[in-house]
């Protein structure tokens, strides 16, 4: 409401200028000089405003943009159930296995308390760029793990053959399109804790996912 009111003064402020110059005939430059720096007052005090309003709907846009991430994350998981025994999530070569650098989410939780922009590079090189690492930008470009390392030592034990890096589920989940952040700077990164366990016992991988933009305030985690 400030905002149009702000607008529609400065509207018809504008447009009754040349009436009061006309009305006065001996207006001086110096009185006509005060009226201009009060218009630009005007403009400058309502600048802000609008564009705390923006960066609210961008906001609300990038959650928007979280929550369709996470359905397709939950959708992919119970596909992955049926065809391999087992849900993994995208980029997950196996559902005990991590994508990103954290094992727990307390961890997880204590970074994200002080992770407020995309170019920390101590926090951000731990987390996944859900499209594919941007260049020049600190996250993982996650890949699919070998069956063995150079020593011979197992890495991926019955590893799914069908596993794909992660940003190439991620595209395919989203039908061959890339969904980008409505923040020039933001980017979409996220991060999976592993599962473990068997049965009854068996626990679920986890997944957070977060707009670079902001990560302390713009993530979301989906348990399963």
């Amino acid at each position: 409401m400030t905002i149009r009111y702000n607008i529609a003064f400065l509207t018809s402020f504008f447009y009754s200028v040349p009436k009061l110059i006309s009305s006065e005939r001996g207006q001086s430059l110096a009185e006509f000089a005060v009226i201009t720096a009060m218009m630009a007052t005007f403009v400058t005090t309502s600048l802000p405003k609008f564009s705390n309003v923006m960066e609210v709907g961008k906001s609300q846009k990038s959650i928007e943009e979280m929550d369709k991430l996470l359905v397709q994350a939950k959708n992919f998981y119970e596909t992955t159930a049926k065809l391999e025994g087992r849900g993994r999530l995208p980029g997950q070569d196996k559902f005990n296995m991590r994508v990103g650098s954290y094992n727990d989410t307390l961890t997880l939780y204590n970074d994200l308390k002080g992770f407020i922009t995309y170019s920390d590079q101590t926090i951000g090189s731990k987390w996944v760029s859900v499209f594919g690492k941007i260049e020049g930008s600190v996250f993982q470009d996650d890949t699919v793990s070998s069956i063995t390392n150079l020593k011979g030592e197992t890495i991926c034990s019955n590893c799914p053959a069908e596993r794909e890096k992660g940003s190439l589920e991620w595209y395919e989940l989203f039908n061959r399109e890339i969904m980008n952040s409505p923040f020039q700077d933001g980017h979409f990164i996220y991060v999976v804790i592993p599962g473990s366990g068997t049965g009854k016992d068996s626990t679920a991988p986890r997944i957070c996912v977060a707009d670079a933009e902001n990560p302390r305030d713009l993530h979301k985690i989906m348990d399963l």
